[in-house]
């Protein structure tokens, strides 16, 4: 066979590879199957400072400031016995922190949404995720902008997956 025979070979396995893979190949691997477990755990940040107690956790803990009228979220994630990751909405100038805490491959990804109650529903659509380092924690926190307003709904998604396919766990907090 002819060097340019083996290029076009080449050419088209690679072309019937990256067509399979477009309609329908295997999709990525996940670590977690069944899905991790989720803990949510709310508070009224009208009563804070806040810590301790069910904030409490293996890592850095969890800390709430005072915010008049607002909702604090923490979702902790465990898989087969191991605490893997953990998202919090803070009020207080309205920050969505996410942990992971397992170093094994997988991630997770927060998908956040604000409903201001200004007639537009839910607005402000938001992929969060650490940043995945080796590491054992890896975490990111991210401003949700000023943009949203005292008392808004704040949607909390967490993912397995990085194209929202594979829903953990949804949680609601007030800014």
């Amino acid at each position: 066979m002819s060097s340019r025979s083996k290029a076009a070979a080449g050419l088209a396995a690679g072309a019937a590879m990256a067509a399979v893979a477009v309609l329908g190949g295997a999709a990525p691997a996940q670590a977690y199957s069944p899905d991790p477990s989720a803990t949510i755990i709310h508070r009224d940040t009208d009563g804070c400072p806040c810590s301790g107690g069910s904030l409490g956790d293996p890592f850095d803990g969890t800390y709430f400031k005072h915010d008049a009228g607002g909702k604090a979220v923490k979702i902790e994630l465990s898989d087969d016995g191991w605490f893997i990751g953990k998202v919090e909405f803070h009020p207080y100038g309205n920050k969505i922190w996410v942990y992971d805490t397992k170093n094994d491959g997988d991630g997770i990804y927060v998908h956040v949404a604000v409903d201001n109650h200004d007639g537009h529903g839910l607005t402000g659509w938001n992929l969060y995720h650490p940043p995945g380092t080796d590491k054992v924690v890896d975490y990111s926190v991210n401003s949700l902008g000023s943009n949203v307003r005292e008392g808004a709904d704040i949607r909390i998604r967490v993912f397995d997956d990085s194209r929202t396919t594979d829903l953990i766990t949804t949680a609601w907090g007030v800014a």
